[in-house]
């Protein structure tokens, strides 16, 4: 189990590099996943053309998708976009370049799988078999068909088996014509793509440097202070518990005390250090409100807060008006006052 745990906090730490791992990965699976599929054209005029178009998107969308769903930043973005306002504002820019940086690793794998298939060549000519200039290509001397016998015949050109049209074209002549079309649009669209992420990752950060650095500066806190409040919410959750389930089995040992069963137990000696570790909230209620409030409205980012009691001062006494944005200023007069 410690293994385990520190190669989680392994990835924690190198989230970057373990998310560019992953996408590698995606890249390097959709290539042998197109490798091991079994392409079968149905040859037929009116199905060619979307199985050949579905075979090149559908695949590199579901490849996309899953992209954002391996990324851990998604729930963060997605939260940070949905907060309200409150005492702290949203900065427009931090959670535009989070989602670029998602969508830049989320699109390794789709481009793998369209430049693959455009190279392959196998969808390209199922697709637009039906579309071959038999004028140029095929055979001009023999007699001219209707224009839906045509495509039937032609739409049979993948289907080396069924085909049944060397008298108007020859089967590898159409093949030939429509893997050079397929690959010199693969190398067009690695070309573009290399050319782009050229000049995203180049040229990005020379001309907006400053709004580069803000926006990396606040995503990697965004991140941090997610973190941060998971292990305190979960350090207050194993005392609060802790507390809990002893008071439980002192109010049973009293109970059976009282029946003449045996001697109360005393509390442990590390319940003082549970107690330190509450902070103040030791009910329910008011820990559903602090969470609704932190939701709600996070405190600025200043460095130098009013400070609040840290002792238990919200136990046996009024509860203070938490309303959802209430400033930590008059937060702190109230405990003054009590």
């Amino acid at each position: 189990m410690d293994k385990f745990r520190m190669i989680f906090q392994f990835l924690q730490s190198n989230q970057e590099s373990f998310m560019n791992g992953i996408c590698g990965i995606m890249a390097l699976a959709s290539a042998q996943m197109y490798s091991a599929f079994d392409f079968n054209c149905p040859c037929l005029p009116h199905y060619n053309l979307a199985y050949g178009l579905g075979i090149l998107l559908v695949p590199p969308f579901i490849l996309f998708l899953l992209g954002f769903v391996l990324n851990n930043n998604v729930s963060m973005l997605a939260e940070e976009w949905r907060r309200p306002r409150g005492q702290r504002g949203k900065d427009p820019a931090v959670l535009r370049y989070m989602f670029c940086s998602m969508a830049q690793r989320a699109m390794i794998a789709p481009v793998v799988w369209v430049s693959v298939t455009l190279l392959d060549g196998k969808c390209i000519t199922c697709a637009f078999c039906t579309s071959v200039p038999v004028e140029t290509l095929g055979n001009t001397s023999h007699p001219r068909l209707s224009q839906g016998e045509m495509k039937r015949v032609l739409a049979r050109i993948p289907c080396k088996d069924i085909y049944d049209g060397q008298e108007f074209i020859a089967n590898e002549v159409a093949i030939r014509y429509l893997r050079c079309i397929s690959q010199a649009l693969g190398w067009c669209f690695v070309l573009l793509m290399t050319m782009m992420a050229f000049l995203v990752r180049s040229l990005r950060p020379c001309f907006t440097q400053v709004a580069f650095l803000k926006s990396r500066y606040w995503s990697h806190y965004i991140d941090i202070e997610r973190k941060l409040f998971d292990e305190t919410c979960a350090e207050h959750a194993k005392s609060f518990a802790k507390i809990c389930i002893q008071q439980f089995f002192e109010g049973m040992s009293m109970d059976l005390a009282a029946a003449h069963c045996h001697s109360p137990r005393k509390a442990p000696a590390d319940a003082g250090e549970a107690t330190e570790k509450l902070l103040g909230i030791t009910d329910q209620g008011t820990m559903n409100m602090a969470l609704k409030s932190w939701h709600r409205c996070k405190p600025p980012l200043h460095l130098h807060p009013p400070a609040l009691p840290s002792s238990n001062g919200w136990a046996g006494k009024e509860q203070p008006p938490m309303h959802p944005c209430v400033p930590q200023r008059e937060m702190a007069a109230y405990y003054s006052r009590v």
